[in-house]
């Protein structure tokens, strides 16, 4: 199927990452798989040729992250450092910008966050309340607010922020992005005692009237949700991607122990209790790849509008097929799917953030219902 739909130069490619990824398959150190995977130009294949990148889109970049995580080694700062903040900055960014940050987020050696959900907003982005405000003598900007559940503060080098600035026509507050330099006053982090197995910390952000730049504003001021989902549909590209790897590793290991772990003279695997879930499971990823190669080729293109259908609806399958065959995986090897031997136990609680995180199973629902089929809008 991957065939009818991937060219020769994407076929290379998934080769080649999967050789690299599995070469390094049980090294656990992640800073230094970051840095190799940079130095082959993984991480900012999706980046414009001018500054360092590989001249590619969120199709090159998903198909990376998948094969990574296939390996059992997914990086989970591709989703945000080059699919997010380096897709924002390279379509709205200023010269200065792309100068700054495209070079260093394309060959790995900078890494910048991206800082959305706050407490009391969850879901309903529209309730945002971290905001914005000029200083008139200065034209700085200071920004003020919360954030949760942010990846890989402690290792970033900025994150991007989602504000809100008031319009000075209507009053109302509208959504901005702003880059927080780690190291800003009033910028302080809190790491979340998470009962999740990743390399990558999840921080509770509080922003004290951080002074910023005129310059930290990334795009118009007056562009809205336009730039933000810019970002947040390569997001979802990328979760899905993240949640396929995983659900093809944990599919492979129950494959292999299938075929070797012999009951009653047979292999488990001769039997259809155990056969049939695992080609389900099967199935059920290689559909969710399909959808997830058309958002990332709707996106490359340039139609955002069919891309934040495609990108919904591609998350939301990886998910549900990401964690289907994560149980099915467990429950095929029985105890030992819970030893550390195995290493499946630990993606049981991976696997259900692709369902939580970026955007919830039922928000999507809530998505395809109101927009897609024309129903009433529920919330």
């Amino acid at each position: 199927m991957t065939a009818l739909i991937e060219s020769d130069e994407h076929k290379a490619l998934r080769a080649a990452v999967s050789a690299f990824a599995r070469s390094r398959a049980h090294d656990a150190d992640h800073a230094t798989l970051w840095r190799e995977a940079a130095k082959f130009g993984y991480i900012g294949v999706n980046l414009p040729q001018e500054y360092g990148g590989g001249g590619g889109g969120i199709a090159e970049l998903s198909l990376i992250l998948e094969e990574l995580g296939a390996a059992g080694n997914p990086l989970l700062m591709m989703i945000v450092s080059p699919a997010i903040c380096g897709t924002v900055i390279s379509r709205f960014g200023t010269d200065a910008q792309k100068q700054e940050w495209l070079p260093a987020l394309a060959d790995g050696s900078r890494l910048m966050a991206f800082g959305i959900t706050e407490p009391d907003a969850g879901s309903n982005s529209h309730r945002i309340t971290t905001t914005a405000r000029r200083d008139g003598a200065s034209g700085d900007w200071l920004l003020t607010g919360r954030k949760v559940f942010v990846s890989g503060v402690d290792i970033a080098d900025a994150t991007l922020i989602v504000g809100r600035t008031e319009d000075a026509r209507t009053g109302r507050l509208k959504p901005c992005l702003f880059i927080v330099p780690r190291d800003a006053p009033g910028f302080t982090r809190r790491a979340i005692d998470m009962e999740l197995d990743s390399v990558e910390r999840q921080f509770e952000l509080v922003l004290d009237d951080v002074r910023l730049p005129a310059e930290a504003l990334v795009g118009d001021e007056d562009a809205g949700l336009l730039h933000l989902f810019a970002g947040l549909n390569p997001e979802r590209v990328m979760t899905a991607a993240f949640a396929i790897g995983m659900g093809r590793h944990a599919l492979a290991r129950a494959v292999a122990y299938a075929r070797e772990r012999t009951v009653w003279n047979a292999p488990i695997g001769a039997h259809q209790a155990i056969a049939h879930p695992l080609a389900q499971a099967h199935i059920e990823l290689e559909l969710a790849r399909l959808m997830m190669q058309k958002a990332a080729r709707l996106y490359d293109a340039g139609d955002d509008t069919g891309a934040g259908e495609a990108a919904n609806m591609a998350k939301y399958a990886a998910g549900e097929a990401c964690v289907k065959a994560v149980d099915q995986a467990v429950h095929t090897l029985g105890g030992n799917g819970l030893t550390r031997e195995f290493g499946l136990a630990r993606l049981i609680t991976a696997s259900r953030v692709a369902r939580i995180a970026p955007v919830s199973r039922e928000m999507i629902l809530n998505y395809v219902s109101h927009q897609t089929l024309g129903l009433p809008k529920s919330y």
